[in-house]
């Protein structure tokens, strides 16, 4: 897929990450990984993310990373497969080199590790990654990794490739000033933990879409609600914010980290050996799965 096609699937409809399922001793588990993916390839989903955050990049060795990419394109079918990257730039060059032989449509570049950095510094490193894959790129605003729109307009220019601008920073006027200097250059993606509680601030903003974490359990449910929310019926979407999201978002901040947690127990209660995450994660207790299994039970199929 070449960047521009990967451009108008980021565009298309809803987006999701499956989570990377782990075997008892935490070692990548592939088949159930891949029956997981299988099944969420027929809810409609534009483009899945392998290797992404809630897929627990954060916590793979950099060679897995194109072992669990490599097993989302032989379960996706047709739906495209892009692949999280990160850390410093010589080995987010090394990871996103390593997914395109893998197979990866593209690269979500994830914010690098631990130390901020000024915008040259941010310039330099989204280009060297750009510049050493020919597949699209799409940069994540978020945490210690916001480009500003100047910069993001220097990267435009230089990097045909740079396809995509995924928010996760919450700041409504940043984003807005660059949907509005950018305009179609790029595709916009709602990047918030549990996106959908955010996605009518985000769409008036002039983003089309999001990454729905939910998707990895409750897809129809994802979208549903994704389709209330761009056809602008305000009634059904309020209806499953109050019904679904509103109660999960309780569950999911009872602990750090449980924005993958809670994802990785809704699949696991949905049949799928997901296994547990990986430290330094904490998977939901005993009561926490039970509340969250009582939320679910009517979207079971």
């Amino acid at each position: 897929m070449d960047p521009l096609e990967l451009k108008s699937a980021l565009a298309a409809g809803l987006l999701s990450f499956p989570v990377t399922a782990f075997d008892a001793d935490g070692d990548f588990n592939g088949r159930p990984y891949r029956e997981h993916v299988s099944w969420l390839s027929g809810f409609g989903a534009s483009v899945l993310f392998a290797a992404g955050g809630t897929g627990e990049f954060f916590s793979l060795a950099p060679e897995e990373v194109p072992t669990v990419v490599r097993a989302a394109k032989q379960a996706a079918g047709e739906t495209p497969i892009v692949s999280g990257c990160g850390y410093g730039t010589r080995m987010a060059v090394e990871i996103a080199r390593a997914a395109e032989a893998a197979g990866a449509d593209g690269i979500l570049l994830l914010p690098h590790y631990l130390i901020e950095a000024g915008q040259e510094g941010l310039y330099s490193h989204v280009k060297a990654v750009c510049e050493a894959v020919s597949i699209g790129v799409v940069v994540y605003n978020r945490n210690n990794s916001i480009l500003k729109p100047d910069t993001l307009a220097r990267l435009c220019e230089e990097c045909p490739n740079l396809v995509g601008f995924k928010d996760g920073s919450g700041d409504i006027g940043l984003v807005r000033e660059i949907t509005a200097k950018m305009g179609d250059r790029l595709s916009y993606l709602g990047g918030m933990p549990t996106a959908e509680l955010f996605a009518e601030a985000y769409l008036g903003a002039g983003f089309s879409t999001y990454s729905s974490a939910v998707f990895n359990f409750v897809p129809a449910l994802a979208q549903e609600f994704y389709a209330a929310l761009r056809a602008g019926e305000r009634g059904t979407t309020l209806r499953i914010l109050n019904e679904f999201f509103y109660p999960f978002m309780a569950i999911r901040d009872r602990g750090a980290g449980y924005a993958v947690s809670a994802i990785k127990a809704g699949v696991r209660i949905m049949g799928f050996a997901a296994g547990p995450v990986r430290p330094p994660l904490t998977d939901l207790t005993a009561e926490e799965t039970a509340m969250l299994e009582a939320l679910v039970a009517r979207y079971k199929p």
